[in-house]
């Protein structure tokens, strides 16, 4: 499932790793290669609620800082020291794509948006959905909008 990619999330993420969690969703498409569009269907829904790296990045990101917040407000200002080290690590992350907690993250199996798409899309296609795309007529716009329906 390697393809060239502009995931930047992957883009900072050791190849091992990202080999690894690509073997790990091919396999997911192989078991779903038999089953009925009903299954599919629930495995895509899965997909949808799957949480990935940017959001979970900012949950923790923004539930720290709000905790430092509010303890630095409450009980002592040492802990607004916690939001001055957060934040900085979400600003990077947004500029940069990369952050200290990602490689954690990536290594626990946390994927990028891209790569639960590229899962869903797979699941898609074992499914049925493209089936009305014809690239037979040699039309583009005709399988664009066929795409579209």
């Amino acid at each position: 499932m390697e393809t060239q990619t502009t995931d930047r999330v992957r883009a900072h993420t050791a190849q091992e790793i990202n080999q690894k969690l690509d073997a790990e969703a091919a396999q997911r498409i192989q078991q779903y290669v038999h089953r009925s569009a009903e299954e599919i269907t629930q495995r895509i829904e899965e997909l949808d609620r799957e949480w990935d790296t940017e959001r979970l990045l900012e949950m923790n990101a923004s539930a720290l800082a709000f905790t430092g917040v509010v303890l630095g407000i409450t009980q002592n200002k040492k802990w607004l020291i916690l939001p001055s080290i957060v934040l900085p690590f979400l600003f990077q992350h947004a500029v940069q794509g990369w952050c200290p907690p990602l490689p954690i993250l990536r290594r626990l199996g946390v994927r990028s948006r891209k790569e639960i798409d590229r899962e869903k899309f797979a699941l898609k296609a074992l499914r049925g959905d493209f089936q009305h795309v014809s690239a037979a007529s040699g039309d583009s716009a005709s399988a664009i909008q066929a795409a579209h329906k």
